[in-house]
């Protein structure tokens, strides 16, 4: 799911990944606002933020919203930047570098929580933004903008406008393909729901707090490591295949 890319990428692909970085994203949206009462995923507030503050001459408050609003712009930079730069290399899977460096920024911020008695909350937010704007980037390359798996505004307005599509079957008569389409937002809009509900869990029943974000990159780094040991397997079954036919 993080290796096919162009035409060799299939929808059930594009599930696979929708299922586990929305089910991720899903646990940072809970996790950052239980932990500092910040929306982390999308910067959509903040920017209504910044300019509410801003018209109040409040600066040095706009100058945090932009902050934020920066970290998720310099996650998304960062993300595209590490793809281009090693994309040439046909040895490196470049999804790996951004997803290994969402993973170490979320726990980075879970042992600042432990490390300091009480951590910025400024600090917190702009690292679970740029930890997001990471993700939201890669996915949307990956899937060629098919997958957006970090806010769900655009995703319920899609899915509104190809609901509307079924009902008039003669302008839109590729109905399995608005299914599809539909079946993968569905996946998205659950899977981020039952990631906030799982954070939920850990963070206030086992009290994790901030630690509940190891659990979320720990699923990031095991998703890497099937997709890289599936691929590995399917190498050694086409190279036994190939010499069995030489045979």
């Amino acid at each position: 799911m993080f290796r096919h890319q162009g035409k060799s990428r299939t929808f059930k692909h594009n599930v696979q990944i929708a299922v586990v970085l929305s089910f991720v994203a899903g646990m940072v949206n809970a996790s950052g606002f239980m932990a500092i009462q910040q929306l982390t995923t999308n910067v959509t507030g903040h920017f209504a933020s910044l300019i509410h503050a801003a018209t109040h001459a409040d600066f040095q408050l706009a100058f945090v919203f932009f902050a934020y609003i920066f970290s998720f712009l310099l996650g998304s930079f960062s993300s595209g930047f590490l793809i281009e730069k090693f994309k040439v290399s046909k040895r490196l899977n470049v999804f790996v570098l951004p997803t290994l460096l969402e993973a170490f920024s979320l726990i980075v911020i879970a042992l600042l929580g432990d490390i300091l008695q009480s951590p910025s909350v400024h600090l917190i937010a702009c690292l679970l933004l740029f930890a997001m704007g990471l993700q939201n980037s890669f996915v949307t390359k990956i899937s060629n903008a098919v997958v957006r798996t970090t806010h769900l505004t655009g995703l319920f307005t899609d899915l509104g406008i190809e609901l509307s599509q079924l009902f008039f079957q003669k302008s839109h008569p590729n109905r399995k393909s608005i299914g599809a389409t539909i079946k993968l937002r569905i996946y998205i809009i659950c899977f981020f729901f039952l990631g906030g509900l799982f954070a939920g869990w850990l963070y206030l029943k086992i009290q994790l707090q901030l630690n509940t974000l190891i659990v979320a990159a720990f699923i990031l780094l095991a998703s890497l490591f099937y997709d890289d040991l599936r691929f590995q397997i399917i190498l050694t079954q086409r190279k036994y295949k190939q010499r069995r036919n030489q045979l």
